[in-house]
């Protein structure tokens, strides 16, 4: 009979973290935060344009990528966590610009959902209880 309270208390724990885990909102934040990290300092040799801020003449396009990165988000503002996600999918851009010959990433936009969101000074954070996800499209170049 004791047994009964015990596997009651072990599913209602269960469905708690289940519905407390499912959490998955979309929010934006401003780029300026971790573009002025030293972790964003660090990417030297390649220009980050967002959106449809504007940029020199493109001398040429070496193609148009797409980073997706998660992060853990536990006992993490969303913010924070959402910042490191969006840096580690930038330095993937960056590191695609280096290894294409690039010296500039322009027209970075957010995707989430399957809609683009393009803003010079915003990006979109998918941010739960455990994981908060960064997706980010960009073409990288070289500029004149």
């Amino acid at each position: 009979m004791k047994l009964l309270p015990t596997l009651a208390a072990a599913a209602m724990s269960l469905a708690l973290v289940q519905s407390a885990s499912a959490r998955d909102d979309s929010q934006r934040f401003p780029i300026a935060t971790p573009m002025s990290t030293e972790t964003a300092k660090s990417f030297e040799g390649v220009q980050f344009f967002f959106g449809d801020a504007p940029h020199p003449a493109v001398a040429k396009t070496l193609g148009t990528y797409s980073s997706r990165r998660t992060t853990n988000a536990f006992g993490k503002s969303d913010e924070a966590a959402c910042d490191w996600a969006f840096l580690s999918a930038v330095k993937t851009f960056w590191e695609r610009a280096q290894s294409e010959g690039g010296n500039a990433v322009i027209n970075l936009r957010s995707v989430t959902t399957g809609e683009a969101v393009s803003s010079s000074t915003e990006y979109v954070c998918r941010a739960g209880n455990v994981i908060a996800k960064v997706y980010l499209e960009g073409t990288v170049v070289v500029l004149e």
